[in-house]
């Protein structure tokens, strides 16, 4: 009888789905077992795309399908769900493209994934599927948008509150108004410390509405700012950094893409930073991954220096990490966007700066902060003054400088900053040394300009005024010192500074999630009432966006376009901006816990359950501080989407909506599928699945290309999709192939020749099972003693991969036990059985069929795992090799727990051994126990 992959896998997918085999009830339902522990095993959320699933895909949503299996079969309740990232402007663009609503594309996509997901049998509750473009989904979104409105936070708590405790305690305290109009809390004690002449202290309730809203307003988490954005007129948008090329182009379409300030929604994630930062310390990670996060919020310590502008008012504050330097400032540089640079700027530099400035701001932020870039700069003709010594210092803008970083102005130290000394070498300007690596007392007042920047610590030279000298102190006190006499002379202070910026949540598209407030013709911002959730996208045909080659025209976005009855709510405007794509990616695993609640975005009594930290079969803890059990996921998503969902959860714990204090316990970052793609003499990728090869070169439509290698995805046109793969060889065959390729946290080339390697597994495996006559080859004879003991430690090292997720040798483990079983003219039913469950995880479909044909009525899906002999695991004899001065020269077998005597008693006794030591002097005998007896002769 064949092994007949395409009966069996559909026979199995349709019998799971009918019978909801992978459902998993929550606590109150019927069926939910309260004796088991929980385990919730998580892929991170797919993007539907046109092009369906790649290899990428297979590979990484079979890894978590495999956990989530064993882990049934070990006891626990496991949840393992399914659902998708679907707003966002690829779907909007394509449907511009073809003239087809984005709901609509967007349906037929996730039906096509779908369809695969369940080709590749991976056991989803599909009871829990979920789309961020459902109202029902994005309702909540909204819900939790509201929440980060009606916040602050609160740094006496460290934490997010109401922002009603705001406003109360703004009613118990004394307000201070500054010149420039801000108003903030003051004890009224201290005035002659504040900078600049405070108007006054008044109360709250002597302030207008409009001040009122304005205090309150810069304080929310969710708020409105007028900030520079990276503006696509092509496409319409802002886009975020990260979409943006280095060439200053729109990584989609490849629009030139400008510098503009525009009114945005913003929501503060700085204000939690340093808890981003220390809660890294509770989390079961990939180090990499923690790095990368610590390098995004970018927590220095240093100081705020102020530099006042030479013949004006003006201050220039810049911040240091290093101000035991501050003698060594010889140049000053501000961004091109500072707005002190129109100030600054002389007379007959002027037109020099704002052609430099309209040059910079056509550049990308990476491609300003890359450091292997020639240095471009030019001299403003104005001058500042260095506080710690009055010396004059030009002051210069260049592009490496970035308003979005610090204050957008540096003091410049060339002698001790690479990037200053590149410049300063440039452009000829002074570089000075005020730091060395000892204390030389040979060393002169002025050393002469290094041959590079030294940028370690060490001891100051040449750092001292009338007032304080740091020469031979070392770097930390110079920092503290120099801090002091800052302070002291209010020239600066003590501060901590993060390279992390409050995160810009408007989209000027029309395929997100609707913000839930509305807009007063006096500027005031009210809220949706919750009851009015969710605001629901209109329908709209025209949703194309205001496009054009104008940077600096008037924005507007596909929603100023819709009806009058969607826009105008009793007097009041909606919002005509959506949320980015990452809003609705930043709690759907909290929706999946409860994920057809209508009344709450998940009920308490879920979230508990499946979201605090996992207990293990008899009772003892997981190794995380709870969260989702295991996410699996590319290192793509190192910052964004994990930084992005750790801040909102931690707003939703603050406001005691969720149990735990970070959203994933555990992270696994699957490596890539990398293949081969071609591109032609122009540098546009041809599709690779239409390149010809000839001898050692290959064809695109008739012309040579060049075949390069990266990861496997529609920007490189090399996808090659499961469904070419299952109609040949099958599902299980591809998961086990996927599997098998290596390391699951490394990346692997696509080789589809080695899938027949597989295939041949399942069909030796299946033919061990089931004669040509479908009779069943299977005996309830017990296994030899030999196979026994290999059986249990088949079961110990395939155990031991699932642990860690080591699926390739635990694959290897079973093929090694199968090979063995070949020779047998039927299999022990002891054997057999045990076989078909270590397998079933990574080949499901052929384990189930097997299953049933062993007699079994019932899925193997909750069967339970199993369980190796630690005695069976012991060898009883040992094979020894006998070395004769470091050379084997003969074998033997002795009983495991043989001693010393006992092995080289048994070693002499070798008759090869004996004639080759007979009439020579032994010197020595080493035995090594478990390993070998060496002979030391002369």
């Amino acid at each position: 009888m064949q092994y007949d992959f395409t009966a069996i896998e559909a026979k199995w997918q349709a019998a799971w789905a009918e019978r909801g085999t992978f459902c998993a009830p929550n606590p109150g339902d019927d069926g939910f077992d309260a004796d088991k522990p929980k385990y919730y095993v998580l892929a991170m959320f797919p993007y539907p795309s046109g092009a369906g699933m790649h290899m990428g895909h297979a590979l990484n949503y079979t890894s978590t399908d495999i956990p989530a299996r064993y882990r049934r079969m070990s006891g626990y309740n496991v949840l393992h769900p399914i659902g998708y990232d679907a707003f966002g402007l690829p779907a909007e663009q394509y449907a511009i493209e073809t003239g087809t609503h984005p709901a609509v594309t967007t349906q037929q996509n996730i039906d096509n994934i779908t369809r695969q997901f369940n080709t590749l049998g991976i056991s989803f509750d599909w009871g829990r599927c979920i789309s961020t473009t459902e109202p029902d989904y994005y309702k909540w979104t909204q819900w939790i948008f509201l929440r980060l409105y009606h916040s602050w936070f609160d740094p006496q708590q460290d934490k997010a509150t109401p922002i009603s405790e705001l406003i109360d305690r703004l009613a118990d305290e004394h307000l201070l108004v500054t010149p420039d109009g801000q108003v903030t809390p003051h004890t009224g004690a201290g005035l002659e410390g504040l900078q600049g002449d405070p108007i006054g202290l008044i109360k709250w309730h002597e302030l207008d509405p409009e001040t009122q809203r304005s205090v309150v307003g810069n304080h929310r988490l969710a708020y409105m700012a007028e900030v520079e954005v990276n503006w696509c007129p092509a496409l319409g948008t802002v886009l975020a950094n990260e979409e943006v090329t280095n060439d200053g182009r729109s990584e989609r379409g490849n629009h030139p893409v400008f510098k503009r300030s525009l009114k945005q929604w913003m929501l503060r994630i700085t204000a939690f930073a340093d808890r981003l930062l220390a809660d890294l310390e509770n989390v079961d990670w990939p180090e990499p991954i923690k790095i990368m996060q610590r390098n995004w919020i970018g927590r220095s310590e240093g100081a705020q220096v102020d530099f006042p502008v030479e013949s004006s008012d003006q201050i220039i504050t810049v911040f240091t990490t290093r101000p035991d330097t501050l003698f060594g400032a010889t140049y000053m540089v501000l961004a091109p966007e500072h707005p002190l640079v129109d100030e600054v700027t002389t007379a007959d530099q002027r037109d020099t700066v704002k052609q430099y400035q309209q040059q910079a701001a056509s550049r990308s932020d990476i491609d300003r902060q890359a450091e292997a870039k020639e240095k471009t700069g030019v001299f403003t003709g104005g001058f500042a003054i260095n506080p710690t010594n009055s010396e004059r210092i030009p002051i210069w803008i260049a592009d490496y400088v970035m308003m979005g970083y610090g204050t957008g102005a540096i003091m410049a130290v060339p002698g001790h900053d690479e990037r200053d000394y590149a410049f300063a070498k440039t452009f000829d300007l002074e570089i000075r040394e005020v730091v060395v690596h000892d204390q030389d007392p040979r060393r002169g007042d002025l050393s002469p300009p290094a041959s590079e920047a030294f940028t370690g610590e060490g001891f100051n030279v040449n750092s001292a005024n009338d007032e304080i000298s740091l020469n031979g102190l070392p770097t930390p006190e110079a920092k503290q010192n120099i801090n002091d006499w800052l302070a002291h002379k209010g020239l600066g202070q003590e501060q901590v500074q993060y390279k992390l910026r409050d995160w810009l949540f408007s989209r000027q598209r029309y395929w997100g999630e609707p913000f839930p407030v509305l807009h007063g013709p006096d500027g005031e911002i009210v809220a949706v009432d919750e009851a009015d959730l969710p605001v629901e996208l209109p329908p709209m045909q025209d949703f194309t966006p205001h496009a054009g080659d104008d940077p600096d025209a008037d924005v507007q976005t596909p929603l100023s376009r819709a009806p009058d009855a969607w826009k105008q709510v009793n007097g009041y405007t909606r919002e005509l901006n959506t949320m980015p794509q990452w809003a609705g990616s930043c709690w759907y695993y909290l929706r999946f816990l409860d994920a057809n609640n209508d009344g709450q975005f998940v009920g308490p009594e879920a979230e508990k359950y499946w979201m605090l930290i996992a207990k293990k079969p008899g009772g003892t803890g997981g190794n995380h501080a709870g969260g989702v059990d295991l996410y699996v996921g590319g290192v793509e998503h190192a910052v964004l989407h994990l930084l992005y969902a750790r801040f909102w959860h931690k707003v939703l714990f603050d406001l005691d909506h969720v149990s735990t204090p970070e959203p994933f316990g555990k992270l696994f970052n699957q490596g890539y599928i990398q293949a081969h793609y071609y591109e032609d003499d122009r540098g546009v990728r041809v599709p690779a699945d239409e390149v010809e090869q000839r001898d050692d070169q290959w064809f695109y439509d008739g012309k040579p290309v060049k075949r390069h290698m990266g990861k496997m995805g529609k920007s490189l046109k090399n996808s090659v999709t499961p469904d070419q793969v299952v109609s040949q060889y099958g599902a299980d065959t591809l998961r086990l192939f996927l599997m098998y390729l290596g390391p699951l946290d490394q990346s692997k080339l696509w080789n589809p020749q080695d899938i027949a390697g597989l295939y041949r597994f399942l069909q030796r495996l299946w033919r061990n099972f089931v004669g040509e006559d479908g009779a069943l080859l299977v005996n309830d004879e017990p296994p030899t003693d030999d196979l026994n003991r290999l059986l249990h430690k088949t079961i110990k090292r395939v155990t031991d991969d699932m642990d860690a997720m080591r699926f390739n040798t635990a694959i290897a483990a079973i093929i090694e036990l199968n090979n063995q079983l070949v020779q047998l003219p039927a299999l022990p039913r002891q054997v057999a059985q045990t076989a078909v469950l270590l397998l079933s995880p990574m080949a499901p479909h052929i384990c189930e069929e097997l299953w049933q044909k062993l007699g079994h009525d019932q899925s193997l899906a909750y069967e339970t795992w199993p369980v190796y002999d630690p005695a069976l695991l012991v060898e009883e004899t040992v094979e020894y090799p006998i070395a004769i001065n470091g050379k084997v020269r003969g074998r033997f077998t002795v009983a495991a727990d043989a001693d010393d005597d006992a092995l080289e008693a048994a070693a002499r006794a070798d008759e090869h051994v004996a004639a080759m030591i007979e009439g020579k002097t032994v010197r020595k005998v080493i035995v090594v126990k478990g390993r070998m007896v060496n002979f030391v002769v002369s």
